[in-house]
């Protein structure tokens, strides 16, 4: 599994932004915009996803000052997350994973067997700096349980760059 210190592992995937517009995301073309938050949820439309989505959304405020772009990454497709970030309202944008390269570069896939569906995202979340080295990282084996939302607002924003003295 990832954990804090390595290095993040460098993706491309498909991106549907905030105006719904899908286009190719590399994170390694991204860093200028860290420290960057990358939360992994299983699948766009469910209860506990959909609550953890909205509450990046809901506080979007807090990350923007601190200076975090907030990225949610699921397999799901970019044209069902497109539409699921319209539905809810979303003010970030989504990381299509339909391949499962990220779950599988990031060591967080979880089957759900009874329902036939393998290789999903756990619930993860990871903080990345501008160096592409991994400063939080967080995992849960229980799809149920929501990230600590403050605690990676407070490991994003000690990323943030010291204003300059006037």
């Amino acid at each position: 599994m990832v954990s804090v210190g390595d290095a993040a592992p460098d993706f491309t995937a498909p991106l549907t932004d905030i105006d719904g517009d899908i286009e190719s995301f590399t994170l390694s073309e991204n860093l200028d915009d860290a420290p960057l938050v990358l939360a992994f949820f299983p699948a766009a439309f469910t209860g506990t996803c959909t609550t953890e989505m909205c509450t990046f959304r809901d506080q979007m405020a807090n990350f923007e000052d601190v200076g975090a772009t907030v990225y949610g990454i699921s397999i799901d497709t970019p044209f069902t997350l497109t539409e699921f970030a319209e539905q809810n309202g979303l003010t970030f944008g989504l990381i299509s994973d339909t391949n499962r390269e990220l779950v599988d570069a990031y060591d967080v896939a979880m089957d759900f067997a009874e329902l036939g569906v393998n290789r999903v995202a756990k619930r993860a979340v990871f903080v990345v700096d501008g160096d592409g080295e991994v400063t939080y990282a967080w995992v849960s084996d229980d799809p149920g349980v929501e990230p600590d939302y403050e605690a990676v607002e407070a490991a994003a924003g000690k990323l943030e760059e010291p204003s300059e003295a006037a």
